[in-house]
């Protein structure tokens, strides 16, 4: 098998023939190709090179074409600092006031310089893989994050205390549009996936009652845009995830990218027949401060937890740190090429 088939056998609960792994390792590649987050932000074909050269090297079998978790925010008018060495980042919302929601046009975001380098990494990557490595277009926000981004996560979280059902239903399907939109166009490059990270809704800043009231819904809707667009969904929450797992498989999301801090047997018991994990190796402490051991170690733990499921997917929780040993990267996917059941 080859890494689209192995990947696309994960996602319908199919065996393979080896692990499927699948990188989220952008900054990575990037500072390996000697290229800094400025100039890998700015040229579409830098960023396809970049990951060609990272599965050249690594030999993984899917890519996630990250570029940062504000290009969304920016296209929507956020305020964006861009640094030269690290992805770009928001400090301050664009909505001072809750009210100000009515006063805004409806988002069009298909002209927006970073939406349009983005799609075009993800269609040159399509174009020279085609079928051989799997391609995921990642597409963040998600709309309880990106109304986040939009307020201000300060403000945000006084706004689900302070703000009335109306404001926060008006701003929540405003996100919910400019979402649908990047996945409607990332759909459109050829890419295989694509997905949406949704933090700020997780567990460690909202309660499980206001999960299931202000995010599963919209993200349950943008499920339903890539569905319909022909590709496949991952939903990525970071944190500890335990007691919304059961809510997030109300959003219909083919796979989930869940991090660490997840009970690897509470991910097992409650998603091992519906619906695929993606991850969940710590990327910091492991990945890219632990040593060759430590990392072996964690690998075969997350790989006998999951062996009786074909569901599986290996990558880190998160995006990989930049700063990543080679050679600890290297481990993670020798150990899951040579798993045995």
């Amino acid at each position: 098998m080859n890494g689209y088939e192995r990947i696309s056998a994960a996602l319908k609960g199919e065996k393979t023939d080896k692990v499927p792994v699948m990188l989220h390792n952008f900054m990575m590649a990037a500072r390996e190709h000697g290229i800094t987050m400025e100039q890998y932000r700015n040229d579409p074909k830098v960023i396809a090179e970049c990951f060609i050269a990272s599965v050249d090297k690594y030999k993984f079998d899917g890519i996630i074409v990250d570029i940062d978790t504000v290009t969304l925010a920016g296209a929507v008018g956020v305020p964006v600092n861009f640094p030269v060495d690290d992805p770009a980042r928001t400090h301050i919302g664009n909505l001072e006031n809750l009210d100000d929601i009515v006063n805004l046009n409806p988002p069009k975001i298909e002209d927006y310089k970073y939406i349009l380098i983005w799609l075009e990494s993800v269609r040159l990557l399509k174009e020279y893989y085609k079928d051989e490595i799997y391609i995921r277009g990642n597409c963040d926000q998600a709309p309880f994050s990106l109304a986040s981004m939009m307020r201000g996560a300060q403000n945000w979280m006084l706004d689900l205390m302070m703000g009335t059902d109306e404001q926060l239903e008006l701003l929540l399907k405003y996100c919910t549009d400019a979402s649908s939109q990047f996945i409607k166009l990332m759909a459109q490059t050829g890419c295989d996936m694509v997905s949406n990270g949704d933090s700020p809704a997780g567990p460690e800043m909202i309660s499980p009652e206001m999960y299931l009231k202000l995010a599963m819904p919209y993200e349950r809707t943008i499920v339903d845009v890539a569905h319909r667009a022909g590709v496949a969904y991952t939903l990525h929450i970071c944190g500890n995830t335990d007691v919304i797992l059961d809510h997030m498989l109300l959003t219909g999301a083919d796979s989930f990218e869940l991090d660490y801090k997840t009970d690897i047997s509470k991910i097992y018991n409650t998603i091992r027949n519906t619906t695929t994990l993606i991850g969940n190796i710590d990327p910091s402490s492991v990945l890219a401060l632990g040593t060759v051991d430590s990392v072996q170690k964690k690998t075969l733990e997350l790989l006998s937890a999951y062996q009786h499921s074909n569901r599986f997917i290996l990558n880190a929780g998160c995006a990989l740190p930049s700063t990543t040993p080679s050679e600890n990267l290297k481990m993670m996917i020798d150990t899951a090429r040579e798993f045995r059941v």
